[in-house]
């Protein structure tokens, strides 16, 4: 299972960023997908995911802020992201939970700055 996820970038605070993730290859049983994320000296943390039943879930500090939606059809998972703030600058991943396996994407940076 191959994950690229793309949409990363430079934003002015306040500004909107959709993250993108299309998973390839051999893929049955999906879970759930998601996406983490990385600030330079803090551990990878969950920002949202959601369910092969269509449950979601938020991490609070992106509540009211961020959406994630998939779209069955193409493996892709979307994270739009709106009224960014400097403190969501990281390197986002994303994953998929696919029976007994945690597939990874490669990463994409993403600067809030003025």
């Amino acid at each position: 299972v191959q994950l690229q996820a793309s949409g990363g970038g430079l934003v002015q605070p306040g500004g909107s960023l959709r993250l993108s993730c299309a998973a390839s290859g051999s893929i049955f049983n999906i879970i759930a997908m998601g996406w983490y994320r990385q600030a330079p000296g803090k551990q990878r943390e969950l920002v949202a995911s959601k369910s092969k039943d269509g449950t979601t879930n938020y991490v609070d500090f992106v509540k009211g802020r961020f959406t994630i939606s998939r779209d069955n059809a193409k493996n892709t998972v979307y994270l739009q992201m709106n009224s960014l703030k400097p403190e969501d600058t990281a390197v986002y991943y994303c994953y998929t939970h696919q029976g007994t396996k945690v597939y990874w994407g490669q990463g994409t940076q993403v600067t809030v700055s003025s």
